[in-house]
């Protein structure tokens, strides 16, 4: 007679991210685990990971007990629970403990339009909204829109207390969960079930939303830290869990690339920032002794050109992961002899794919290269991570050559990537093909070794004469440049030829050359090297001190091309197409 069994114990054990909120507290339950500093004050709060952990347990206390939020199943979201919020240790609770009952995270990137904000919320059909202090203005101008939607707020703040406010019924969130009970009765449930709702920043059309599991952001975040576990790049120790992340990633864009469940998971002392600004960051890895971060290119670019950077002690630093955009070899270059410690490399990944399925790691056979052999690796969009197939396909679906050249469409299949778009299925088909990939709509080539680099969005490639000019291709060239600090480039329309390409460029403080010097620049370093081709040098050259940006510091090419007239009358005729 064979014995009772317990396969949801064993076999069967759900993937949950109880499981990841539960490690450190069992391992350093009196050491500092989450340390955030309050952008706008300076102050520091430091809590350790029985704090975190006990504050984590009243929140899902008074989730269930005082707003009534219910769990879901799998196929069946729980009650979606919206943020409005910077990286903060009230962020990182919200992160365990609405999804860890079985609700449903929804974290809204603030930066986006109101009318974007209002769609999300809307179609989301969120319950309640957590939001910061310093976003109550964006909140009360939402509020006469989404109110017949959201049926509590809670308000969160260091100086505690409810202001004077037209929104009701709203809660403090400290006094929220201040009675209840540090203690929690954490569920087993399928692993299935959904945990966190991003939606996309919409660079066309409207937001899309994406959902993850838990078993998806398990898999997620284990796959990453493996690919950590097997790096060999000569530059980056194993530092295990005496590391010490700053996530300057936004916990509100695409499940703040991992961070919330790779940090916690680790066990590492988490360091958060509120918001990024360049003195902050100094100052707190100076002050933490930061080991690591991410970044966009636009945020390295920052550090580049801050005055005071020589200030602060910042010799911790090994390595700056940098998404969200290409890393282009110049910026890094201009960043690691700023700071010499660290090594800056690349990655790619997308909402959809939750996020991060490409990182740019170097193989072992490497390690006794040159740094600027390992640079050109580093600078690569990379390698997937271990748990997904990844393929450059043309248009027939077919592999393109691995020979550094053909540019195809990248695809995807694994388990981090997105079953279908909440309550979309017409854009889900978008992307979803009969051939059983995921299409993320990203052009790249791919070399011998299987490293990919990315080329361009579908939509921002410059189709000139039947021929593509990927403008990455254009944008890390220029970026070499010593006196180029951040360059971006469009299609303008062209009768002849379709359309030709428009450089925008932000100069390094004090450079002062000029429209023809990077045009010589482009001829010297691209044409004559065999880099470029001469007829994709730009037809026109834009210098500028702004560059617009997206809500998570990519080039805002869409709003670029809606106002192209403005542009091109800055611009300066270089050549005739």
């Amino acid at each position: 007679m064979e014995g009772k069994t317990y396969p949801e114990f064993s076999t069967h054990y759900p993937l949950l991210l109880k499981t990841f909120m539960r490690r450190p507290v069992s391992l350093y339950p009196n050491e500092t685990g989450v340390v955030y500093r309050n952008p706008d004050t300076g102050q520091y709060h430091r809590f350790t990971w029985r704090e975190w952990y006990e504050r984590t347990c009243r929140l899902a206390n008074a989730l269930q007990s005082s707003l009534g939020v219910k769990p879901g199943k799998a196929g069946e979201p729980g009650d979606r629970i919206a943020t409005i919020a910077l990286n903060h240790h009230r962020h990182l609770e919200l992160y365990y403990a609405v999804p860890c009952i079985g609700a449903v995270l929804h974290p809204i990137v603030p930066r986006l339009s109101l009318d974007h904000i209002t769609h999300t919320i809307k179609h989301s059909e969120d319950k309640v909204l957590f939001f910061d202090d310093i976003l109550l203005p964006l909140v009360e101008m939402l509020y006469d829109r989404i109110k017949p939607i959201v049926e509590k707020f809670v308000y969160m703040s260091d100086g505690g207390g409810i202001p004077e406010t037209k929104i009701e019924p709203i809660y403090d969130y400290e006094e929220l969960i201040k009675g209840q009970s540090p203690e929690f009765d954490w569920p087993y449930m399928d692993e299935d079930t959904y945990a966190t709702l991003c939606y996309t920043t919409a660079t066309t059309g409207l937001p899309k939303g994406v959902m993850y599991t838990h078993r998806q952001l398990y898999l997620h975040a284990v796959h990453l830290l493996a690919a950590g576990a097997w790096a060999t790049d000569p530059s980056r120790p194993h530092l295990g869990d005496a590391a010490v992340p700053m996530v300057n990633t936004p916990f509100c864009h695409a499940n703040g690339w991992g961070a919330p469940q790779i940090s916690v998971f680790s066990a590492s002392k988490i360091v958060l920032p509120g918001r990024f600004t360049v003195e902050g960051f100094c100052d707190m890895v100076q002050t933490e002794k930061v080991t690591s971060t991410s970044l966009v290119p636009t945020m390295l670019a920052m550090l580049v050109e801050y005055e005071d950077l020589k200030k602060y002690d910042l010799s911790s630093l090994v390595s700056i992961g940098v998404g969200g955009a290409a890393l282009p070899l110049g910026l890094k270059a201009k960043a690691e002899e700023l700071i010499p410690e660290f090594t800056a490399s690349s990655g790619y990944g997308m909402t959809e794919t939750g996020p991060v399925a490409v990182v740019a790691s170097t193989k072992r056979y490497m390690r006794n290269w040159t740094k600027e052999e390992l640079d050109k690796v580093r600078v690569k969009t990379g390698l997937p991570i271990a748990c997904l197939e990844v393929d450059i396909v043309d248009e027939n679906s077919r592999p393109v050559p691995r020979d550094n050249e053909t540019i195809g469409e990248i695809v995807m299949r694994g388990p981090t990537i997105m079953e279908k778009y909440y309550n979309d299925p017409e854009r889900t088909a978008q992307v979803w093909r009969d051939d059983g990939w995921f299409h993320t709509g990203d052009v790249a080539k791919i070399d011998e070794e299987g490293y990919m680099t990315i080329m361009d969005r579908i939509t921002d490639v410059i189709r000139s004469g039947g021929e593509m000019i990927p403008t990455v291709l254009l944008e890390n060239l220029t970026a070499t440049a010593d006196f180029v600090l951040e360059a971006t480039y469009v299609g303008v329309l062209d009768s002849k030829w379709g359309e030709r390409p428009l450089a925008l460029i932000k100069l390094v403080p004090g450079a002062t050359e000029s429209e023809e010097d990077i045009y010589r620049f482009l001829e010297t370093e691209g044409v004559d090297k065999g880099k470029l081709a001469r007829w994709m040098l730009p037809d026109f050259i834009a210098l500028t001190d702004d560059i617009p940006k997206t809500s998570v510091g990519k080039y805002d090419k869409k709003t670029i091309k809606n106002g192209i007239g403005e542009f091109l009358s800055k611009a300066k005729r270089m050549r005739e197409g």
